[in-house]
């Protein structure tokens, strides 16, 4: 079955564009010139992938990417953006948005990060067995793909949930941001590191009892993050 990418752009040529290039890679790609229209159609019709542009009419991307991140948690978000917005304001806590694009762009880069983000969201079924990673209050899934502390399900964007696997799966490791990128955004990823920083927070944000003195992901100050070792 083709994944489903759903485009909200109201430019025509760059919405075309994409499309184009998406479904030449295989992907079924449906389209919306404003946010409204989009939401309606994820309300609607399984999509995997959102891929939202931030500057629309009537409601803009933040607020559409905050309704669709409520609504549809593991949904995939890539934002496309100006180069003069804030990552930190496009990553943000109160949006949750799994990657972002800079424009104008590389359209072949874009199919790239599409694949990369359904890459860190896709559940092989067939013959799964039902593991479960366990560590102090936290358990994961791994079939379900569900992150529960003390047996009360967080929920996690697929970009929050792959960093979160990865901690459990090397409690006590120090992990550069690099390789942190390259384990879960992948090797073709050329954005900046930041986006490691951004997602880190708001996965603090979700675990921690105190984020701003975060107990299980630690700073490895100059490096990077530390799963804290409970054992």
């Amino acid at each position: 079955m083709k994944n489903s990418i759903l485009i909200i752009e109201d430019e025509d040529h760059i919405r075309k564009f994409v499309k184009i290039n998406l479904e030449r890679n295989n992907f079924e790609v449906k389209e919306a010139a404003n946010g409204e229209d989009g939401i309606e159609i994820v309300r609607k019709e399984p999509i995997d992938i959102v891929v939202l542009d931030i500057m629309l009419p009537g409601i803009d991307g933040f607020q559409v990417c905050k309704i669709l991140r409520e609504e549809f948690p593991t949904l995939g978000i890539i934002m496309l953006t100006a180069k003069s917005q804030d990552i930190d304001k496009i990553m943000g806590l109160e949006y949750g948005t799994d990657d972002y694009m800079v424009k104008p762009f590389n359209p072949m880069e874009l199919v790239l990060r599409v694949k990369s983000l359904i890459r860190r969201m896709e559940v092989n079924k067939e013959g799964f067995v039902n593991e479960m990673l366990l560590d102090g209050p936290f358990r994961i899934d791994i079939y379900s793909r569900k992150f529960y502390k003390n047996d009360k399900e967080i929920e996690l964007t697929p970009t929050e949930y792959s960093i979160a696997k990865l901690f459990l799966e090397n409690p006590g490791k120090a992990f550069k941001r690099d390789e942190i990128l390259n384990l879960v955004w992948g090797f073709e990823f050329v954005g900046d590191s930041k986006i490691v920083d951004v997602n880190i927070r708001r996965l603090r944000a979700k675990i921690e009892n105190d984020p701003g003195n975060p107990y299980y992901i630690e700073t490895v100050w100059g490096i990077g993050y530390r799963w804290k070792d409970m054992e």
